[in-house]
């Protein structure tokens, strides 16, 4: 078997055999596929899809290209979160630790960022000293000590699923329902998750710009959790406009923190505590979801959601007091705050618009191997559907160089749109996906 005539056959639109699949899939994690077979791969892929049953081979196959934690005799039920990414999306460090303080030990594997949205492990290693690459045994340790894993994948764990991520990102082949459900469901097998809440994005800033196509992905993932004997649930998302307001790594770290201490936007407050109390309901501590929304909004209320965090920095080696004194994040050189320069009403906050603006700041990578720079990014100051003034503050640069903030602030101002009459906010949610 050769991996051109895999990827022939996948070009031709032919249906790929469990056999070809796992035998791409394993020639590319040990390195016998090269970097370059395995992107046209990816992009016959992306041109032309896959059958339920290619896709449920190919996470398998991703999943058992290396170790698959036993989280038996660990934890009774662990329940993990996915988002398919977007633009200011902090999530899981608010929602990991409220559903700790509910009682449900959680086990994450968590990516970097692709494209113009942002990565959850990029995101705390702006935290200095906060480890993301924990070994099989620190991950099982962790898990039942404190009960709380946020990680990388490493060698170990689903390897062919860390390297196709990586290429995927600089490659063009990022917005493929496939590549993404297969990617997204092969970490949570490999981490040994039973129950699994998938926080779907559809708009603008989300690779999936329409419901239709997130109700898709959430329904191929949902289905592929049923054949590999997990539970799974999808919520579909907005994402046509930045979640809260910062978007950039320290920025967020910075407005997650706040928001754990009671302080944060009303939409991540309120999207947060929906995919919690989700999790808190698959893991069967409460009987039906309102009861969950209350436990969530508990745990929100009295702290202790932030005592966790607190704690999970601590417990992967991240220096706490950067938690403590969010002030000491990292900072760019150059902030400055751009006014309105009429009033109305905002009916577009193009979050891809503001997305792509962070990586021209260098939030993000370009390309393959590029380094992120914790201290850049933008924040917003309004939602869509919000009066403002002419002269109000409209959004802040953190640059670190004036031709990237010269760039960011022209193409800012064209992705906030204007409504002389009032405009209704934009919904936090399309739909759930049992």
């Amino acid at each position: 078997m050769r991996a051109v005539d895999v990827i022939e056959k996948k070009r031709d639109r032919e249906e790929l055999t469990t056999e070809e699949i796992q035998f791409f899939i394993s020639g590319y994690a040990s390195g016998e596929i090269p970097d370059y077979q395995a992107s046209a791969w990816a992009m016959a892929v992306m041109l032309n899809g896959m059958t339920p049953r290619e896709i449920t081979d190919l996470t398998l196959a991703m999943a058992y290209s290396g170790d698959i934690l036993d989280l038996k005799g660990f934890v009774d039920i662990v329940v993990d979160k996915h988002s398919t990414g977007g633009v200011g999306d902090k999530t899981s460090l608010v929602v990991l630790p409220l559903v700790l303080a509910c009682g449900v030990r959680i086990g994450k594997m968590s990516g970097r960022g692709l494209g113009f949205s942002g990565g959850t492990l990029d995101k705390m290693e702006s935290i200095p000293g906060f480890r993301t690459d924990l070994s099989k045994e620190e991950f099982l340790d962790q898990l039942k000590d404190f009960g709380l894993v946020l990680t990388g994948q490493t060698s170990s764990l689903a390897p062919a699923d860390g390297k196709l991520y990586e290429l995927r990102d600089v490659t063009g082949s990022v917005p493929s329902l496939p590549l993404i459900a297969s990617s997204i469901m092969s970490k949570k097998i490999a981490a040994g998750a039973q129950r699994i809440v998938m926080d779907v994005k559809t708009g603008s800033g989300a690779f999936l710009e329409t419901v239709d196509e997130a109700t898709e992905l959430g329904k191929m993932m949902v289905q592929i959790a049923k054949q590999a004997g997990r539970v799974a649930v999808g919520l579909v998302s907005d994402m046509n406009q930045p979640l809260g307001f910062a978007v950039g790594n320290a920025l967020e770290v910075k407005e997650a923190i706040e928001t754990l201490q009671g302080h944060g936007p009303a939409d991540l407050v309120e999207h947060c505590i929906e995919i919690a109390a989700y999790m808190v309901l698959l893991a069967e501590k409460a009987d039906e979801i309102e009861s969950a929304r209350k436990m969530v909004r508990e745990a929100y209320t009295n702290g202790q959601g932030w005592e966790n965090f607190r704690r999970m920095v601590e417990v992967q080696g991240g220096d706490v007091s950067y938690a403590d004194q969010p002030d000491k994040l990292p900072k760019a050189k150059l902030i400055e705050t751009v006014r309105a320069f009429r009033s109305g009403y905002l009916s577009q906050i193009d979050a891809r618009v503001v997305g792509e603006m962070s990586v021209v700041l260098g939030a993000g990578r370009r390309k393959k191997g590029d380094s992120i720079n914790h201290a850049v990014g933008i924040v917003v100051h309004h939602k869509v559907g919000d009066y403002v003034e002419a002269g109000g503050e409209l959004f802040t640069i953190h640059a670190d160089d004036r031709t990237s903030l010269e760039e960011t602030r022209g193409k800012l101002l064209v992705a906030h749109k204007w409504s002389d009459a009032p405009v209704e906010p934009l919904p936090l949610f399309y739909g759930v996906i049992e």
